[in-house]
């Protein structure tokens, strides 16, 4: 069952150097360039059409896409995050499939650009969403998907304590075909704290 009701825009949510705020009609060109500029390390890890007709990220204007995702807000499905790092938009976090009713759950995917990589970037932005899902909507729980071969993403996991859930054989078209996925979930209850307060230090 949907959330029922608009999402509000959060604002900037902040920790450290990172920061997360909605995708703005501006973002189109910056994120383009930077879709462009990171295809071969992107491309392994982009969901993919099984037709084989879908549009390569960056090829086109961003402006339609971004109307999309904002409609997401309105219609209570959804988030679409950009991740800022020192000012910078170095990639994207989405917050999908917003569940109310007896669910209250939701999805997330992310990628960072490959020139700050490495830098605890994602685990703190990835926070930075959990947090406000439980604390600023009243959701009770979030899942992350990952491919099992993406080992930089499993250690985002790791780095938050999200719980092993098991595996979900084809379960999204990537890079040309189905691919497993490791899911990895978290529930209010057994944070608290919040996620944030699981990361030892903050870029």
């Amino acid at each position: 069952m949907p959330l029922g009701q608009e999402i509000a825009d959060p604002g900037e949510l902040g920790a450290g150097r990172v920061g997360l705020r909605v995708i703005q009609r501006g973002d189109a060109e910056p994120l383009r360039q930077l879709l462009t500029a990171n295809r071969s390390w992107l491309t392994r890890w982009e969901a993919t059409h099984p037709s084989g007709l879908g549009i390569v990220p960056g090829s086109v204007s961003m402006k339609p896409t971004i109307r999309l995702l904002r409609r997401q807000l309105r219609a209570g499905t959804g988030i679409p995050f950009v991740i800022r790092y020192a000012g910078e938009l170095v990639g994207q976090l989405s917050v999908s499939e917003i569940s109310g009713g007896a669910l209250q759950s939701a999805q997330l995917g992310y990628w960072v650009s490959e020139h700050v990589a490495g830098r605890g970037i994602t685990p703190a932005a990835v926070a930075l969403a959990i947090d406000h899902l439980f604390f600023g909507i009243g959701l009770h729980r979030a899942e992350i998907c990952i491919r099992p071969e993406n080992t930089a993403s499993l250690r985002v996991v790791e780095k938050l304590g999200m719980r092993y859930e098991g595996r979900r054989s084809a379960y999204i078209h990537i890079d040309g075909a189905w691919r497993d996925h490791e899911c990895f979930a978290v529930t209010r209850d057994e944070a608290p704290q919040g996620l944030l307060a699981r990361l030892p230090q903050l870029p």
